[in-house]
């Protein structure tokens, strides 16, 4: 099997919301469905060795990876439904149309996946969520980042979860800051402008 380092990001997939007796071998069976299988991996914990929930698997080619996003989300193994998703879009134009939310206020048990299911829905992300962690505790500090391939998921995100409860506690959704700009956030009219321009030179970069 290829390297987790070697993975073609275009023809990978993320799978969530995985029950703990999924194995790798039951999800290379059901992804070699969709096309050839070129690798799985199930990331586990280093004291338990046990799944996290969630994997991803690398197809020989991006459209094998697209047609099981289309015909395995929502598949139920183990009597749960899967969530799947493009493991990453083109991080280079993603990066450039500013589609980034800030999620603040998050209850100390809300973990990646939890984050990755509830907001999956919305849009293509470029990455799986990280949820901000103290470097020495490893303790959640409270908030995340959501980017999305697209302004349209990141707005329906917004409108949809600012204000709604994960974990008996109200979430606060907004477009993110500017690292290099003070005050100013994502989701100007500027940079819609430049995802529009961007989107009818490439669209299928910015394909679901």
């Amino acid at each position: 099997m290829a390297q987790r380092n070697e993975r073609n990001q275009e023809a990978s997939i993320y799978v969530g919301n995985l029950d703990e007796r999924v194995t790798d071998e039951l999800l290379w069976e059901l992804m070699v469905q969709a096309g050839p299988v070129v690798s799985v991996h199930l990331p586990r914990d280093r004291v338990t060795q046990s799944t996290q929930g969630y994997g991803f698997c690398e197809f020989q080619t991006p459209q094998d990876a697209q047609y099981a996003v289309q015909i395995m989300n929502m598949i139920k193994l183990f009597g749960k439904p899967i969530r799947v998703n493009m493991s990453a879009a083109d991080r280079r134009t993603t990066q450039d149309i500013g589609a980034k939310l800030f999620i603040g206020n998050l209850d100390p048990s809300i973990d990646d996946k939890l984050l990755y299911d509830a907001f999956g829905a919305f849009g293509s992300m470029v990455q799986t969520p990280q949820i901000a962690r103290d470097q020495l505790s490893g303790n959640s500090r409270g908030f995340a980042f959501v980017s999305y391939t697209t302004f349209e998921a990141a707005d329906l995100a917004i409108q949809s979860m600012d204000g709604q409860y994960l974990a008996n506690k109200p979430i606060n959704v907004q477009y993110a800051f500017k690292k290099d700009a003070k005050g100013e956030r994502h989701g100007s009219a500027a940079e819609r402008m430049l995802a529009a321009e961007a989107r009818k030179n490439d669209p299928a970069s910015f394909a679901s």
